[in-house]
């Protein structure tokens, strides 16, 4: 496939899941099944699209190494079982792992509990030249914190600030921390995997029944079903919230993992092709050191 023909279909794929503007956005309007026009028959054409867009990711992951202009920060957030480990594995298995770094955010420790909730994320933004990937993020306060109302209290904040505006005011925190990144040149990408209530209860159902993935299984998953609703309207609030332009929000079909993965690789490799990525011209006294290097080595035994 030609590279202009592969920007052009990202475009066409990640499109329909972009939120810059999130004044209208309602969660039900997006279908966890969509596949767009490709049905399940269309699974192996899709894996060879996904194999090139690995590759045309590692050569543009490549020259950003190279060019050290760029940082690329990309956030993931999901309920539980929607395949956020399995989409981060297999859209950047083919980026050299020197350019590319995964955390993964837990419950906060003590330490984290002392700071403010952005303080434990903005360690690990990318330096220039180099992908960051967030499993989970500081988002995770205005949804697990905004649910678990404890969570909140055992922040110690000082008890006036802790007002009814307080996720409004978070949300704020948040659009301009975005902005000064991305004013100081970290291109941000934000994506929610969307799955279906039915499908993640099939997917803890496989996880009890398959020995191989037992391990998956928590206790607390299930516990946290049981408030399904109140997620769902923390991210459509979160989402309404925060899509920007330049910090868009792709609400990602999750249901089918196979278009999960397209969809996720089509708005990376978009994003990329955007800044304009090439490797270092080399000046013209670098090319005199580097013939003089070859006619030495030619030269030598």
């Amino acid at each position: 496939m030609e590279a202009k023909e592969l920007i052009k279909q990202a475009r066409n794929l990640a499109k329909p899941f972009r939120v810059t503007d999130g004044t209208s956005f309602r969660l039900k309007d997006i279908d966890p099944g969509d596949t767009l026009d490709l049905g399940s028959e269309d699974k192996p054409r899709a894996k060879e699209v996904l194999a090139t867009g690995i590759e045309a990711l590692a050569e543009f992951q490549d020259m950003l190494y190279a060019q050290d202009r760029w940082a690329v920060l990309l956030v993931f957030q999901a309920m539980d079982a929607a395949g956020k480990d399995g989409t981060i594995k297999h859209v950047m298995s083919g980026v050299n792992p020197q350019g590319c770094q995964v955390y993964s955010f837990k419950a906060p420790s003590a330490e984290d509990l002392d700071h403010d909730f952005l303080w434990r994320c903005m360690k690990y933004v990318p330096e220039r030249g180099r992908i960051g990937i967030f499993n989970r993020s500081y988002y995770e306060e205005t949804l697990v914190v905004r649910v678990h109302r404890e969570f909140l209290n055992m922040q110690t904040l000082p008890p006036e600030l802790v007002t009814e505006d307080i996720w409004k005011e978070r949300f704020q925190d948040i659009r301009s921390y975005e902005r000064y990144l991305t004013r100081n040149g970290v291109i941000i990408r934000k994506f929610f995997l969307h799955v279906s209530n039915e499908e993640q209860k099939r997917r803890f159902l496989e996880r009890l029944d398959n020995p191989e993935k037992n391990w998956k299984f928590s206790a607390n998953d299930i516990k946290e079903r049981a408030f399904w609703n109140d997620y769902m309207t923390a991210y459509e609030d979160m989402i309404r919230n925060t899509a920007t332009k330049d910090a868009p929000w792709y609400v990602v079909p999750a249901d089918n993992k196979w278009f999960t993965r397209i969809v996720v690789g089509a708005a990376v490799i978009e994003a990329l092709d955007a800044l304009d990525l090439h490797y270092p011209k080399v000046s013209a006294e670098k090319l005199k050191e580097l013939a003089a290097a070859k006619r030495a080595l030619v030269g030598t035994k």
